[in-house]
Formats: C-alpha cells, structure tokens, sequence
C-alpha cells in the first residue's frame, strides 16, 4: 500500500525518485493532497538544482577522511569556482 509515509520513508533514505513516484501516484488519487503537492515540489526542485552535479566529485567528497583528501577537494572547488 503505498502511503505518505512509505514516500517519506523512501525519501529518508536517500530514495527520491521512489518517493517522488508515490507521491505523484497519491495526488492522482486525490489532488488537493497538500503534503504530496508539497514534496512533489520539493523532490522535484532537488532534482533540478543538482542536475549537473559532478558525480565523482560528489563521491569523493563523501568519502573523504584524510586532510590530503580535504586539501585536493578544496583545489579542486577553487578551480571549479
């Protein structure tokens, strides 16, 4: 059964595209959903704003644990800047 809270759970743990599916799937059913109207909005400008995102970049930084690391990301933001 698909539910608000199923879609809030998916977006919780990083699986937007499987909430955002919910969420669209609920306003059908009922299209002055409020919550839904409001996280279709919201998961759908993230998209949007991160569309370019540097995916190896984004990995690295994530995953970065030492100051060398830190200090290549930073090169490699003042380049990008």
């Amino acid at each position: 059964m698909k539910t608000l809270t199923l879609a809030s759970i998916y977006e919780l743990q990083g699986l937007k595209n499987e909430a955002l599916e919910i969420y669209k799937e609920l306003l059908k059913i009922n299209p002055n959903n409020k919550d839904a109207k409001v996280a279709i909005k919201r998961l759908s400008g993230i998209r949007k704003k991160y569309l370019h995102v540097n995916e190896d970049m984004k990995n690295f930084f994530v995953s970065m644990n030492s100051e060398v690391e830190f200090l290549e990301f930073e090169r490699w933001l003042i380049k990008w800047n």
